[in-house]
């Protein structure tokens, strides 16, 4: 958490301002509601899935390399950064499928970070750029359409966000 706070000091949030690790901590906090079922049936702990939700964004968003987070987290942790780092080149619409292919092959304890992540970002982005969000949310339900193997729960919320919000 801490490691994470510090990699995202100087970011705010896009229309809220508020600090970019107040992102992280709901994203967190929704895998933390679901994180013991999940580990029931993967091979990951509960404190690396959290540890995976805090630290999602560090390699996109912060140059934070893979190695320095496998070598202060563990492979597993790393592994899980990596599925859910949008580093994709190309055209947006390019990248984006390259996202869903590479979001598709993930485990399901990957899947349920990100159905977490798109939770959290839905409602900002739909209250604060109408606009942008009829983009934004046609592009995550085709994203959710490949995400078969994310916890069910928040694979619904995020797929009730992304229609009734659409």
């Amino acid at each position: 958490m801490m490691f994470a706070r510090d990699a995202h000091k100087n970011q705010v949030r896009k229309y809220t301002g508020n600090p970019y690790a107040d992102h992280l901590a709901e994203v967190a906090g929704i895998v933390a509601t679901v994180a013991v079922i999940v580990t029931i049936t993967q091979s990951v702990t509960i404190n690396e899935m959290i540890a995976t939700a805090w630290l999602h964004d560090c390699v996109e968003g912060c140059g934070v390399e893979l190695s320095e987070i496998e070598q202060l987290f563990g492979l597993k942790v790393a592994l899980g950064v990596s599925g859910l780092s949008d580093m994709e080149t190309g055209n947006r619409a390019e990248r984006k499928q390259k996202s869903r292919d590479r979001l598709a092959a993930c485990s399901s304890w990957i899947q349920t970070i990100k159905c977490a992540d798109l939770i959290s970002n839905t409602s900002s982005i739909v209250k604060h750029d109408s606009a942008f969000a009829k983009v934004y949310l046609e592009e995550k339900r085709l994203l959710l359409d490949v995400m078969t193997k994310a916890d069910p729960r928040l694979l619904a919320l995020a797929r009730q966000l992304s229609e009734v919000t659409g």
